[in-house]
């Protein structure tokens, strides 16, 4: 039976399609494009990324194109159930993606990935290394999103009773918000001036809960969206997100 989160996914996917879907070609900048009806060689040093268009792992795409990382993308399709075939169980039992691998371990979890790949690239200083003042705030905001506002968006969107607030893991619904909001208050990034890939994270992450209607459309919010969605690599990842789509669209008629 299909959870009411997979419908939730499901739902999302063709919403966003028919945002970003474009005419003409559209260039995919990863060297290794390969899906599960075809194979291609991959290198052990390098990431491979194994994605879903049209689906919450399109933010990994995002940070991997604004560190400027060389990876081998694995393109599943969600529609086909592939996310839930044997061979990808083997790689992530829990059957979501993102997850990547790199020199034989596994990644999954968004926070964990990023933390991971932005430390990977410190070239492209999007992570405060060890000893920035910046560091332990990076890090709280990078697991503040799965400790708290990934529970939250999903009792919200479950309509589940809300619990105590003395006895809920994340206080309450609209407390995660405001800290969100007061924290942008630094503007116009999480960290003022200094763009990280936390930024990604959660600027993506309320583009899609406010197209759906869980967060609230709050000015500050809107704003962060706008200012990231205008980024070249994130324009690039967006495109080869919906070039990718696209195909799964076309092969699927």
């Amino acid at each position: 039976m299909t959870s009411l989160f997979e419908r939730f996914v499901d739902l999302y996917s063709p919403l966003r399609l028919r945002g970003l879907l474009m005419d003409g070609p559209i260039h995919i900048a990863t060297t290794h494009v390969t899906t599960d009806k075809g194979t291609a060689r991959m290198t052990p040093s390098r990431i491979v990324f194994h994605h879903a268009p049209n689906s919450r792992s399109g933010s990994t795409l995002m940070l991997l194109e604004e560190l400027g990382a060389q990876y081998d993308m694995h393109v599943m399709d969600l529609t086909r159930g592939e996310q839930r075939e044997p061979k990808f169980l083997k790689i992530n039992p829990m059957g979501k993606v993102p997850a990547i691998e790199h020199l034989g371990g596994l990644v999954t979890e968004r926070p964990a990935i990023f933390t991971y790949l932005a430390d990977l690239h410190p070239e492209a200083g999007l992570a405060p290394g060890i000893g920035d003042p910046l560091r332990g705030p990076y890090l709280r905001w990078l697991s503040f999103y799965g400790s708290c506002f990934e529970p939250a968006v999903m009792d919200r969107f479950m309509k589940n009773a809300p619990a105590p607030v003395s006895t809920c893991p994340y206080g309450s619904f609209d407390m995660v918000l405001d800290q969100i909001e007061a924290q942008l208050a630094q503007g116009p990034w999480l960290f003022g001036e200094r763009f990280t890939a936390a930024d990604i994270l959660w600027a993506s992450s309320l583009d899609w809960t406010m197209k759906f209607g869980i967060v609230p459309r709050r000015d500050a919010f809107e704003a962060y969206v706008a200012r990231l969605m205008v980024r070249p690599a994130i324009v690039r990842a967006a495109a080869q997100d919906a070039a990718l789509a696209r195909a799964q669209m076309l092969a699927a008629a």
